[in-house]
C-alpha cells in the first residue's frame, strides 16, 4: 500500500455534477496510513447530503480495492470555500470601453490554456452584461449547498461562474446599484468552490468604477490583460484602464487588439475595417507586450452564437495562445 496509489485512486472519484474529482476540488484534506488501515479526511463543502453519502461510499470502494488495504475510515471536516481554493494565477481581462471583446478574449485564453493541459476557471464579473455562458452554451444551474456553490463546467472542463447561470431566464435584466454588484463579485470569489486551478480568468465589465475596483482591490491578481480595438475613441478610453492598473500597482501582462482586421476569403487580403492598428502603440503605453491582433472572423462569431466557442481555431488564436504563455512570469 503506497500513498501515491491512494492519491491516484481518489483522483477518479468524481462529483455527479460538475464531473470534477474531489482531488481537483481540493476536498481531500489528509490521508493517514497505519498498517492495513487508511484514514481519509474530506471536506465536502457545497455538496448536498445525498451526494456526500455517495462520495463517501465511492471513496471506501476505490481505496478498499487497493492491495494491502483492509479498512477505510473517513472523517468529514467543515471548511469554507476559501479554505479549499488554490489558484496558481488570477488574471483579469479589462478595458475602459464596452464592446471591444473582453469576454471573447477571456474565453479564448481559457480555451488555449485548457488545451495546454491547465486547470482553468472563468469568473464572469460582468454582472449586468454577462456573455460567457452564451459563448460556451451553458444552461445548467450551479449546484451547491448552504456551505457554498460549485461552478458549472464547459465541455472541455473549464469552470464557470456567472450571474446568468443563476437567473430564471438568460435575458433577465440585473438592475442593481454599485454596492450590490460589488457584493455579488465578492460572493463569487468567497462562496464558490473553485478547488485547485492553475488559472482563474476574471472577465471584467467596462469602465473603472465599482466592479473593476472591487476586483482589483479584493482579489490577489497576478496581472491584467488589456483589450482594445483600432478606433481612436477606443484607444483613448482604454488608456484609462491602463492608468487604473498602474495606480493600483497591478502589472499589465499584455495587450490584445481585437477586430484588428478582416481577411477577404477569396483573396486573403487584409482590410483594416476600423482604421490603422494601434496595438503596438497601446502596448508601448502599457509597457507590456502586444499579445495578439485578432481579426473580425465570421466563423468565430457563429461559434459564439451557437455556444460552441471551444471548437474555434485559427492562426491568430494560436499566436495569441503562445504569446500569452510566454508573457506569463515563471
Amino acid at each position: 500500500m503506497e500513498l501515491k496509489g491512494i492519491e491516484e485512486a481518489l483522483k477518479d472519484v468524481l462529483l455527479p455534477e460538475p464531473k470534477r474529482s474531489i482531488w481537483a476540488l481540493n476536498m481531500v484534506r489528509d490521508i493517514e496510513l497505519s498498517g492495513e488501515r487508511v484514514k481519509v479526511t474530506l471536506s465536502l463543502t457545497a455538496v448536498g447530503e445525498q451526494t456526500r453519502e455517495f462520495i463517501q461510499e465511492r471513496v471506501r470502494t476505490v481505496i478498499g480495492e487497493l492491495p494491502g488495504v483492509n479498512d477505510v475510515d473517513i472523517e468529514l471536516v467543515e471548511l469554507s470555500p476559501q479554505e479549499l481554493n488554490e489558484f496558481g494565477r488570477v488574471i483579469a481581462v479589462m478595458s475602459g470601453k464596452g464592446g471591444v471583446g473582453k469576454s471573447l478574449v477571456a474565453a479564448l485564453l481559457a480555451i488555449a490554456l485548457t488545451r495546454q493541459g491547465y486547470q482553468v476557471g472563468i469568473l464572469d464579473a460582468d454582472i449586468t452584461g454577462p456573455s460567457i455562458p452564451k459563448m460556451f452554451g451553458l444552461k445548467a444551474r450551479p449546484s451547491g449547498s448552504e456551505g457554498g456553490i460549485l461552478p458549472v463546467q464547459t465541455r472541455s472542463g473549464i469552470e464557470v461562474m456567472s450571474i446568468n447561470l443563476l437567473l430564471p431566464h438568460e435575458d433577465d435584466a440585473v438592475i442593481w446599484r454599485g454596492p450590490l454588484l460589488s457584493k455579488a463579485i465578492t460572493q463569487f470569489w468567497q462562496d464558490v468552490v473553485w478547488g485547485k486551478l492553475d488559472y482563474l480568468l476574471v472577465d471584467l465589465p467596462p469602465g473603472t468604477a465599482d466592479v473593476p475596483l472591487t476586483v482589483m482591490q479584493s482579489l490577489p491578481l497576478s496581472g491584467v490583460i488589456i483589450v482594445s480595438t483600432p478606433q481612436d475613441l477606443a484607444a483613448m478610453v482604454v488608456r484609462k484602464a491602463v492608468h487604473m492598473a498602474e495606480k493600483l500597482s497591478i502589472p499589465v501582462v499584455g495587450v490584445v487588439e481585437n477586430m484588428s482586421y478582416f481577411v477577404i476569403p477569396e483573396t486573403g487580403k487584409r482590410i483594416e475595417l476600423f482604421g490603422r492598428s494601434k496595438g503596438e502603440e497601446m502596448a508601448r503605453e502599457a509597457e507590456a507586450p502586444l499579445l495578439g491582433q485578432l481579426p473580425v472572423d465570421p466563423a468565430l462569431a457563429a461559434l459564439c452564437d451557437d455556444g460552441d466557442i471551444e471548437r474555434y481555431n485559427s492562426e491568430a488564436f494560436i499566436a495569441l495562445s503562445a504569446a500569452f504563455t510566454q508573457a506569463m512570469p515563471a
